[in-house]
């Protein structure tokens, strides 16, 4: 345990706990304001380390660098701990900076490492080149408004089965397959809604995630895409991606709908290509598969597709890594999607680690697993085009999505950067409403299937409050 006396300096317990935790990850952190009692374990004075007059920035860097002196350790990202840290490096090259001057900031400010900083910057220079089309002021990434318009989410909230780290809202098709056509029903009556709420704005990117939406029965599969087809006009979409994550989920007829109802973009997803590691991560699939229906897809006319891996998995080393870039890079998707693995609080993967050392690489072997991916990703002609960062990551790491030229995931871009509202239809989504000045309100829908079918009314009436 180590024990925090905050003296006056309370207002930095988010801040504190985040940096701790990710210098001591495994370790329990309790504040105290006083040291009254006698406090258990390894202790930390912050009026000892922190001047409280200093700018609250400043602040983080002097709690930064005393842990680094403790651990002998330096973060990756330095004194960041939130999600989107290529905010910063956009916000910096929309004011004018280089990207060298973005990246440099990065380093002073934040204690970024130099690796990482040019990452960030990277990124917020191509996303920049990206949306200069759809410029209406001088920045180069705006917040557009409503009227501007229309980002699509909907959720599908079934999967095959429920892997290990898994924590999004996902049911097990075959426990709950006998409710699918009572949450599509639902889920018309929220797609009537929207399409009468936004009637004539233009759709820029539908995104069907989950879950896997193609858990779905081929008919279940169609019923939904012509519904969508019927409500919206799909004949400006800048992208209309389906996550077809689960090779075990995939056969020819549902990709032959896809491609009918005009999806452009899919995701085969799987995470890694050893087939032990899938088996203790609860998939019902083999590495031959993943490359099997890879090339269904292919056969059926997709030429945009995404792969997502997992890096940390239980019991995994970098040479295994290895071996999964090796096999993908057979294949040469469009874009592959790299994330750390974060266990996640509602995962099973956390529930059962419970009292026992947590899972995961070594910080240097996740960082040799990255290291890896990205160049095994430049092989392929793939370049970073987002990123985001989670709590509990391997590593303290990122997720970071590669891409080829001109095949760059635009609702993922969106989704990290804020600049566009997203209305999101689904058990366990959540809507997100960007005004003109850049604030941001959100609503959400319940996670529990059962409960989102008998309440989807109730789920509407909170997009009206939002979007009024």
């Amino acid at each position: 345990m180590i024990t925090i006396i905050t003296g006056k300096l309370n207002n930095l317990e988010y801040d504190v706990l985040a940096l701790a935790s990710a210098f001591y990850p495994g370790r329990e952190i309790v504040f105290k304001e006083t040291d009254k009692e006698a406090p258990l374990g390894e202790v930390i004075y912050l009026e000892k380390i922190i001047d409280e007059t200093a700018p609250k920035n400043e602040q983080r860097r002097q709690f930064y660098r005393y842990l680094s002196e403790q651990t002998g350790r330096q973060l990756p990202w330095g004194v960041l701990t939130g999600v989107r840290p290529t905010k910063l490096t956009t916000a910096a090259i929309r004011g004018g900076m280089t990207p060298i001057q973005a990246a440099d900031m990065m380093k002073k400010e934040y204690l970024v490492s130099a690796e990482k900083a040019v990452l960030a910057a990277e990124i917020a220079a191509r996303e920049a080149e990206l949306f200069a089309e759809e410029k209406e002021t001088a920045g180069a990434l705006p917040t557009l408004p409503r009227k501007s318009g229309l980002n699509l989410y909907i959720g599908i909230a079934f999967c095959p089965t429920t892997c290990l780290y898994c924590s999004f809202t996902s049911f097990s098709i075959e426990k709950w397959g006998h409710r699918v056509d009572d949450y599509l029903k639902a889920l018309f009556r929220e797609i009537d809604w929207t399409a009468k709420k936004f009637a004539g704005e233009k759709l820029n990117t539908l995104y069907i995630g989950g879950g896997t939406p193609t858990s779905l029965s081929a008919e279940q599969l169609e019923r939904l895409l012509a519904k969508i087809r019927g409500s919206f006009d799909l004949s400006n979409i800048r992208e209309f991606t389906v996550e077809a994550g689960r090779p075990d989920s995939i056969d020819r007829e549902k990709m032959i709908i896809l491609k009918k109802y005009g999806v452009d973009r899919i995701s085969i997803n799987p995470q890694t290509m050893n087939d032990k590691t899938l088996r203790l991560i609860g998939r019902n699939h083999s590495a031959a598969q993943v490359s099997e229906k890879f090339a269904l897809a292919r056969k059926a006319g997709f030429d945009n597709i995404n792969m997502d891996i997992i890096l940390g998995l239980p019991e995994e080393t970098a040479e295994d890594v290895a071996e999964t870039i090796s096999q993908i890079q057979k294949l040469r998707p469009e874009s592959l999607t790299v994330h750390a693995l974060a266990v996640k609080r509602a995962s099973r993967l956390k529930m059962e680690s419970e009292g026992v050392p947590m899972p995961g690489p070594s910080a240097d072997e996740a960082e040799k697993m990255m290291y890896i991916a990205a160049e095994g990703a430049a092989s392929m002609g793939l370049r970073p085009y987002y990123m985001y960062r989670q709590k509990n990551m391997a590593g303290n790491l990122e997720n970071v999505g590669y891409a080829a030229p001109g095949r760059e995931g635009i609702y993922n871009i969106i989704i990290i950067e804020e600049t566009q509202s997203i209305v999101a239809l689904g058990a366990g989504t959540v809507s997100k409403r960007v005004f003109p000045d850049g604030h941001i309100d959100r609503c959400d829908c319940v996670k529990n299937i059962e409960q989102y079918i008998a309440r989807v009314d109730e789920m509407i009436d909170r997009k009206k409050k939002l979007f009024e």
